[in-house]
């Protein structure tokens, strides 16, 4: 019984550890560039959607990240765009995602 809850506890601290480092954001004192305009192809099958790219922070400047065809995980989803936001005097990455 004492190691299911220590099995369980260690689990539960590595969880909120996990949970803490997925909300914390980086701001970036820089303004991200205008996005680049892509050139969006045909796409390889039905199913495929495309996700747009978008400039990422990369060590001291940005990098641009084509977009890209990719499947949903699951049937009637929409892809959000991710999109960087005015916060703390400088900007922070909001990441896309599926709804």
């Amino acid at each position: 019984m004492i190691e299911v809850k220590k099995v369980f506890l260690a689990g539960a601290f590595a969880l909120l550890l996990g949970l803490q480092a997925a909300v914390a954001q980086t701001v970036i004192r820089v303004a991200p560039p205008p996005a680049r305009r892509e050139v969006v192809a045909v796409a390889p099958g039905p199913r495929y959607v495309w996700t747009g790219g978008y400039y990422r922070w990369n060590h001291g400047g940005y990098a641009w990240v084509p977009g890209r065809y990719v499947v949903p995980p699951r049937a009637h989803v929409v892809w959000v765009p991710g999109y960087w936001a005015p916060r703390h005097g400088g900007y922070v990455w909001i990441a896309g995602y599926w709804r």
